[in-house]
């Protein structure tokens, strides 16, 4: 067996279930992008700790319910649960202090309006997950890249081997997809 740390997120957390030492190298390898994409989200607090500690508890205590699917991976299965528990966190903040305004403009525009009922929470970010598996592969994955992971356009060109205007082209194609399967769905 290779070492852990040449595994792929999928192996490790497979393995994880019988070998904590295994996730400890998950949270080693994403730790800092979640960080980052929790202070994007909610601006220097001191709930992100919580907020961490939240999301990779419930990646573990759910990783035999992860299951590998076409057009999603193990990121962007991890990203929901993080988005899921800061909007929680955000909530929670939000009902001890009304004036509580943390969010950053492009977030807050994909919460959902407050006097729906959390079962339409739910529903809508399982939406968008289905949607992002129901477009091509290579088109899921600059959407996630581009607006969950937060990548510039000229990084996702980067790690990808590609120009930067193949992947504007791809993220509007992208974009133009997901409202098409959006469409079906309706």
């Amino acid at each position: 067996m290779p070492p852990l740390t040449e595994l792929k997120d999928e192996e490790l957390l497979v393995l994880s279930v019988n070998n904590p030492s295994a996730f400890a190298v998950l949270y080693d390898r994403h730790e800092p992008a979640l960080r980052r994409k929790v202070r994007h989200m909610m601006g220097e607090r001191e709930e992100i700790e919580d907020i961490l500690q939240d999301t990779f508890t419930k990646i573990y205590l759910n990783a035999n319910r992860f299951k590998k699917v076409e057009g999603a991976s193990f990121k962007s299965w991890m990203y929901k649960i993080l988005i899921n528990v800061t909007f929680t966190q955000y909530k929670k903040l939000h009902k001890t202090d009304a004036n509580v305004d943390i969010l950053d403009d492009e977030l807050r525009e994909v919460i959902p309006d407050t006097s729906i009922p959390d079962l339409k929470t739910l529903e809508m970010r399982d939406y968008v997950a289905s949607m992002l598996t129901a477009i091509p592969d290579k088109m899921a994955d600059v959407l996630t890249a581009h607006f969950i992971d937060d990548k510039p356009e000229a990084q996702i060109a980067h790690e990808q081997g590609l120009t930067l205007g193949v992947v504007k082209t791809r993220i509007h194609r992208a974009k133009q997809a997901f409202r098409e399967a959006a469409e079906k769905y309706k």
